[in-house]
């Protein structure tokens, strides 16, 4: 997809399409943003290990029931409203959290600002491929360069700022996304036509297809073992707040580059659920990996950017496969699978520090692994219910879906 050449006027996009692209890298960057100075806020605020872990776990539990209703959301007031209102929250919220005396505010916070990224996310790809000329091909391609960007950029800067204090890659961000707020609120017009609404119910009806659940399932034990690695190591690592910038750096960049060429490329020659069961075996071993070098920096550190490879495949073609599962509208697959992947993101960063308080430190990345390798079977058992979707063929619109929502 990113891999080919696509229109040579990719530079040449109307200026509410690099409004919204640069709004995109900002809001990207907010996935591993706080991974460098969750040490540092724990130490600054007095609070434990679990507490720390709740900043993830109320972002993407918010985030998550929030997709439930954003398609409803949308095609009622229109995707520039929508992103308009995403950014503010956004902006209000890593304020509010910079700004924060305790870790229980911060946590609150961090719940708005994982209402607004729902919001902003969910509409920006249609958004900027409605708003770009002369195709969707090279707009989707700038998409997804802003994409990569963010997330290899997020923990560098969150290393960077952090290293100053715990407070500022949340007035960092809060700043950047005041900025997305004035570019969009400018340089984008409001639209001519209104969009068919979307009923409420639909993702909730969505789930009671076996294909779509069989997903949604596989997606939430994955989901844990992807937030252990990302939110708990970060403790057993002991680096400081560059240290693990760069760090999560290498992890966001293994992300980006296999999301946007390796899975493309993997799916291309291989069936999408062999990927799947296949990738989630091999996350499995780099989980256990980790437990075992627990007290190797340098094992950990390269468990981690290996780990992140593996993701990159994963949330590309694990959410292609949600989208070719049925033929439903894909905001409404897609908003219900999330939802569900989500709920395992949120539940796994508390899980991995109570397990650690009472086991060692190397025992939430085994339970990790045997979470993604749970999720392994669910796609090898469910095989008969979702073997369609190996024989669907995609878009580069679906695959760019794909990897936005997969992130």
């Amino acid at each position: 997809m990113s891999g080919k050449t696509g229109s040579n006027s990719i530079l040449h996009r109307p200026k509410a399409v690099w409004a919204v692209a640069f709004a995109c890298v900002i809001a990207f960057m907010g996935i591993g943003l706080v991974d460098p100075i969750l040490p540092a806020i724990a130490d600054s605020l007095e609070a434990t290990q679990t507490q720390t872990s709740l900043l993830f776990t109320s972002y993407l539990l918010i985030t998550g029931a929030a997709m439930l209703f954003t398609s409803w959301l949308s095609t009622r007031i229109g995707a520039r409203t929508t992103l308009l209102i995403g950014l503010a929250l956004i902006v209000a919220f890593a304020l509010a959290a910079g700004l924060s005396g305790t870790v229980e505010e911060v946590i609150g916070f961090r719940a708005g600002w994982g209402l607004g990224n729902a919001l902003f996310i969910s509409t920006a790809l249609a958004t900027i491929v409605g708003a770009a000329s002369g195709g969707a091909s090279s707009a989707i391609i700038l998409y997804e360069a802003a994409l990569g960007l963010g997330i290899a950029i997020g923990p560098l800067l969150g290393g960077l700022l952090g290293s100053i204090s715990w407070r500022g890659p949340f007035f960092g961000t809060s700043v950047l996304m005041a900025v997305g707020f004035i570019a969009i609120a400018t340089l984008m017009n409001k639209p001519t036509e209104k969009p068919v609404p979307s009923p409420v119910s639909a993702p909730f009806k969505a789930l009671t297809r076996p294909a779509l659940a069989i997903l949604a399932v596989a997606a939430l034990f994955y989901n844990i073992g992807f937030f252990i690695l990302l939110a708990y190591t970060p403790f057993p690592l002991g680096l400081d707040e560059m240290g693990l910038g760069l760090t999560f750096f290498g992890w966001g960049l293994a992300v980006a580059v296999t999301s946007v060429w390796a899975a493309p490329l993997l799916t291309r020659r291989l069936p999408r659920t062999r990927v799947l069961w296949t990738v989630l075996l091999l996350l499995g071993a780099d989980l256990v990996a980790a437990g075992l070098l627990v007290q190797s920096t340098g094992g950990l550190i390269t468990c981690v950017i290996v780990g992140g490879a593996l993701l990159g495949v994963m949330n590309t073609v694990l959410t292609e496969s949600v989208m070719a599962a049925t033929d439903l509208p894909r905001p409404v697959a897609s908003s219900a699978y999330s939802a569900v992947r989500f709920l395992g993101g949120a539940a796994a960063p508390p899980l991995a520090s109570v397990i650690a308080g009472a086991f060692t430190a190397a025992t939430p990345f085994y339970v990790a692994a045997g979470s993604v390798v749970i999720a392994s079977l669910i796609i090898v058992v469910g095989h008969r219910a979702i073997a369609h979707v190996d024989h669907e063929e995609e878009s580069e619109l679906v695959e760019a879906e794909a990897i936005s929502i997969g992130e």
